[in-house]
């Protein structure tokens, strides 16, 4: 029978690398394969992996979506950041969360990603996978950007704002939240439009179903505008680009232990209470 093999990611932090050596040291005991991701191979398949456990914040969690890419190795992330909604699971439950694991008592949350493709020409510049968003913006200069979009190859508007968020339903609880986007459990399938700041109060945040393909592209001054990718990979674009976005074929598989724990995350984590404790 094959040894079972954990990946490990880990935050660039004292208390969190500390967390993951005592992992490492418990997992070995129990005869599991221990591997950080710093050595993980692009040529690893998904079936040498039982799952990889994200030790960190939520920029953690999306820096393991990515390194992953379409492999399907589930993750399991332990809550080492500030204000996270990717990691189910804190730090002081992190045993009985692995107990859990190793002994099956667990079930596979599917989140949708977005497939991102950059054409300019005749060809694509970049293709990416995004499990929150992607974000066209301006860098320093304060200026309007016009970014305009269409459906499913209708036009729809061209929204005059400091930028665009495109935003998964994972992604409505990050930086479109902040922007005025609303929040859509992870199970609804849609995709979000989200204006930065829009110039007019007609330019609102819209839900369209995640079966659309989007098209976007940049009208008038395209100077030091970027296009960042979950807040990982960022890069220039301008008047002679177009920016695809449909849903992934890959979605990412998280682990969780009790059904509907999104709604005790989200009320943690937006400290709701409504008196009641």
């Amino acid at each position: 029978m094959k040894e079972k093999c954990i990946a490990l990611l880990v935050k660039k932090d004292e208390r969190a690398l500390k967390k993951a050596l005592d992992l490492e040291l418990w997992l070995k005991g129990r005869g599991i394969n221990v591997i950080y991701a710093d050595g993980f191979s692009s040529t690893l398949a998904g079936d040498d992996l039982f799952c990889m456990i994200v030790l960190g914040g939520d920029g953690t969690f999306l820096s393991a979506a990515r390194l992953i890419g379409s492999r399907d190795i589930p993750l399991m992330g332990i809550k080492f950041g500030e204000v996270g909604f990717l990691a189910e699971t804190l730090e002081d439950r992190l045993y009985d969360a692995v107990e859990a694991l190793l002994e099956g008592d667990y079930y596979i949350e599917e989140r949708i990603r977005l497939r991102v493709n950059v054409i300019r020409g005749n060809g694509d510049i970049a293709s990416s996978r995004v499990l929150n968003d992607l974000v066209i913006n301006r860098g320093a200069l304060s200026r309007l950007v016009y970014s305009v979009v269409s459906i499913n190859g209708s036009y729809l508007t061209t929204f005059k704002a400091d930028g665009l968020i495109v935003a998964t339903p994972t992604g409505s609880t990050a930086y479109s939240l902040a922007a005025g986007g609303p929040v859509i459990h992870p199970m609804v399938p849609g995709i979000i439009l989200t204006p930065i700041c829009p110039f007019t109060l007609t330019n609102r945040p819209l839900i369209i179903p995640d079966t659309s393909t989007i098209d976007i592209s940049i009208e008038g001054d395209d100077t030091e505008i970027m296009l960042t990718l979950d807040g990982q990979e960022g890069f220039s674009i301008g008047n002679r680009d177009r920016i695809l976005v449909t849903r992934g074929e890959h979605p990412l598989k998280m682990i969780n232990f009790k059904k509907d724990s999104y709604f005790n995350v989200l009320k943690a984590r937006l400290l709701w209470s409504g008196g009641r404790a």
